[in-house]
């Protein structure tokens, strides 16, 4: 018999209300008033996310953000900037005693990370992990050249064609692994990049040319374009799969509700979080 997981489509929610039902599904889990949980969600309005260590001042140019009418917001994983737009984002919840958890973060994330590589692999993509193999390479992981999300593949990364194709994050807080990313479906470079301060136009230039060398797009693998049912049915499947688990669907409660609201409201929405860097 397989383990039984919590399966949560929240479909599109604001950036504040994905992020507090992420840390809320955390805490739940941590007091063991849940089981491990997958959720999946996308963004409305689409939204930009940085990590939680950025800086907002130096790195993100606020008034783009505005003009083009995305959200924004802080993330309580680490990382780099994602604009979450053509997406399907996904959550990962569980015990970091879990007996198939390794103790490492990075071979937890690949662990993980088994149930996106066999999502993509049943939307027909031959996905694979990448490991950097040069000493160049790994010191190269610790210094990231940019503020922005999918620059370049790190530690088991998922990667198709030699390019990076989704980018997670995780944290762990209170004897739990939260981990979540971004498949991305479709990727808009030129609004990306409008996001970001750099030195120069010409740094700028050079950036996003590297960038579109080194990240993907499912659709722009694929002949027939994926809809985000198709990406959830798949990854669903995915997850099943790689972690060999039965997933089963999950409605929150009315105080579940109320409580992933308040804090929303109280965290997520508030500039002390989101601009306190």
């Amino acid at each position: 018999m397989s383990e039984v997981w919590r399966f949560i489509d929240s479909k599109k929610q604001g950036p504040a209300y994905n992020m507090a039902l992420d840390e809320a599904l955390l805490n739940w889990h941590s007091e063991g008033k849940i089981p491990p949980t997958i959720r999946f969600y996308g963004w409305e309005p689409a939204t930009l996310s940085i990590g939680y260590f950025q800086r907002v001042a130096k790195e993100i140019r606020m008034e783009a953000v505005r003009e083009k009418q995305l959200g924004f917001v802080r993330r309580p994983t680490g990382g780099r900037g994602v604009l979450h737009e053509h997406e399907l984002t996904y959550s990962v919840i569980v015990s970091e005693a879990h007996p198939a958890m390794p103790k490492t973060v990075t071979e937890a994330y690949r662990v993980i990370s088994t149930g996106l590589l066999e999502g993509f692999k049943a939307l027909g993509l031959n996905a694979y992990f990448a490991v950097p193999d040069s000493e160049k390479e790994r010191e190269a992981l610790k210094k990231p050249r940019s503020a922005v999300c999918f620059d370049a593949p790190s530690y088991y990364e998922l990667v198709v064609e030699g390019k990076k194709i989704a980018g997670s994050a995780q944290t762990r807080q209170k004897g739990v692994i939260l981990q979540h990313g971004s498949i991305l479906l479709d990727i808009d470079e030129e609004k990306l990049f409008d996001l970001f301060q750099y030195r120069s136009d010409r740094l700028r230039e050079r950036m996003q040319r590297a960038f579109s060398q080194k990240a993907v797009a499912i659709n722009a693998l694929r002949k027939e374009p994926v809809t985000l049912d198709e990406a959830s049915r798949a990854f669903k499947q995915g997850f099943e799969k790689g972690l060999g688990i039965q997933l089963v669907p999950y409605q929150l409660s009315e105080s579940e509700e109320k409580e992933v609201q308040l804090l929303a409201k109280s965290r997520y929405e508030s500039d002390e979080w989101n601009f306190r860097r």
